[in-house]
């Protein structure tokens, strides 16, 4: 990550693989020139765990705000037999995107399962809103893009809208991921996508770029 890597370390941000809160310990650099993905909003981490092992060659940055959600990630992650090289968490505030990361860094950015924030007055802290995406599009390389699942349709159906008002392109969507064969082959699950489609609960996915 270049110059950012070191932004991040003396910010305090980043959050190694045996980290203790407040302290940086950085023993794996970033390898070099790769794609950097981050999943904002990570949880307890599982699913950027699961992609770092399956794709070595990438970057995987885990964004989480709450030290509590945080530490759990951290905790799976040492317990893990395959030590992960490419697998970065940060403790932030997703609003502090654009000051974190460099002007047009990331390749991809991913949103599993965010918080609907259901109540209207609340709508401009969903991570699928316009003032979000004004962020992402800070951050994003010219053909990066933006994946997005949940299981709560209105919140799908108002990150679509959102889409549209903020002058996005859709390039994929589904009501149903796990019945599309193109779209769900090679889906990386997480422990929510799970939960919800083991109870019957369709899965919906956009792909967005701009």
């Amino acid at each position: 990550m270049n110059n950012k890597e070191f932004k991040l370390i003396k910010n305090g941000y980043i959050f190694e693989y045996n980290y203790n809160f407040g302290h940086i310990n950085v023993d794996n650099e970033l390898t070099g020139e790769c794609e950097d993905c981050i999943e904002v909003g990570m949880g307890k981490g599982r699913f950027l765990m699961d992609m770092a092992v399956l794709h070595p060659e990438i970057n995987y940055v885990g964004i989480e705000m709450y030290d509590s959600v945080l530490l759990r990630a951290v905790q799976k992650r040492e317990k893990l037999e395959t030590e992960i090289k490419n697998l970065f968490f940060i403790r932030m505030d997703a609003r502090q995107l654009p000051e974190v990361f460099a002007e047009g860094e990331v390749d991809r950015i991913y949103l599993n399962f965010s918080d609907p924030w259901p109540k209207d007055r609340h709508a401009k802290r969903r991570l699928e809103s316009r003032q979000f995406l004004a962020r992402y599009d800070q951050i994003l390389k010219k053909d990066g893009t933006i994946e997005f699942k949940t299981d709560n349709r209105a919140l799908f159906d108002f990150a679509l809208e959102e889409v549209e008002a903020a002058g996005w392109t859709l390039k994929e969507k589904t009501f149903d991921l796990h019945a599309n064969a193109r779209l769900n082959e090679g889906n990386v699950m997480t422990e929510y996508e799970e939960r919800f489609s083991a109870q019957g609960n369709p899965i919906c996915k956009y792909i967005i770029s701009r």
